[in-house]
């Protein structure tokens, strides 16, 4: 049986880790209302650009002069992960069913024989460099950025589309987590490169049905539009992701909290039965002297 003083060391340890996560759930909960917002915000501007592509591109006949990020290279066969996370953790289970559903497509791509790299960003994803060392392709480092801007994401998509015009993969997936509400994110995958073409002639912007003549020509509209339409899924999917963390960490500490509350509670009782027993044991001594005087 632990001794009366290692339990009150226990309980005031416990008590300054309550207070540590009742902070960060305060300070999660103040940051995720602003994160939400701009997640929010940024929905119906991505939605938009990907309706207007998608008049765009089904009104191109696709040919050799067409970009490329629109048609891909007429190959399959590399295909890069963009795995996209936080870079701090104590959020949950958030960065690990990202990492996870990357897992599962990598696995299911590798069995069809596919050949599969990981571009990392954000430093909760290096954890794959475990389970595929030898298939980081490359790490970004944000750690340098503790709110997510949009100049960011354009980097990330220069470096992308450099990259898929280097011939170094045929196609980009993109995985985040999709921001639902502070208790519910969920991890999704996105192709970016090259732009789904049976995804984009669904959702047509101009199924009213009316004469749209652009100026100058699709293609070239087309040409400007793709590099800013995949640094806007990456912002949105870094706004997403952002809004994600800071739910998932408000929730996680407020559970770590109640637990803290609640061991405090067990150990503040142990702590009383030790006590009262070891008064009982000096009693019961100094009774039994008195009585053998």
């Amino acid at each position: 049986m632990a001794s009366l003083k290692a339990l009150k060391i226990r309980i005031g340890s416990v008590k300054s880790t309550q207070k540590i996560t009742k902070a960060m759930k305060t300070v999660a909960a103040a940051k995720l209302r602003r994160a939400q917002e701009a997640a929010v915000a940024a929905r119906p501007y991505a939605s938009r650009l990907e309706a207007v592509m998608a008049s765009l591109a089904s009104t191109v006949t696709v040919s050799d002069s067409s970009p490329k990020l629109l048609t891909g290279n007429g190959r399959d066969q590399v295909h890069l992960l963009v795995v996209a996370t936080s870079e701090r953790g104590l959020a949950g289970g958030f960065n690990t069913n990202i990492v996870r559903l990357a897992r599962r497509t990598a696995d299911e791509l590798i069995a069809q024989g596919k050949t599969v790299r990981f571009y990392l960003a954000g430093r909760k994803a290096r954890v794959l460099s475990r389970f595929y060392p030898s298939m980081i392709h490359h790490d970004r480092d944000m750690s340098g950025h503790r709110s997510p801007g949009f100049a960011i994401a354009h980097d990330l998509a220069a470096d992308l589309i450099a990259r898929f015009e280097a011939g170094e993969f045929d196609v980009a997936h993109l995985f985040y987590s999709n921001f639902r509400s502070a208790l519910v994110q969920e991890p999704v995958v996105q192709q970016i490169i090259p732009v789904p073409l049976p995804a984009i002639s669904a959702t047509s912007a101009t199924s009213s049905g009316a004469a749209v003549e652009y100026e100058p020509d699709e293609e070239s509209i087309l040409a400007e539009l793709l590099p800013r339409n995949i640094a806007i899924q990456l912002y949105r999917a870094m706004l997403e992701n952002n809004a994600g963390f800071f739910g998932a960490q408000m929730t996680a500490m407020d559970n770590a909290t109640r637990n803290a509350g609640d061991m405090i509670n067990r150990l503040t009782i142990q702590y009383n039965r030790t006590r009262q027993a070891a008064i009982t044991t000096e009693l019961v001594e100094i009774i039994s002297g008195a009585e053998a005087l």
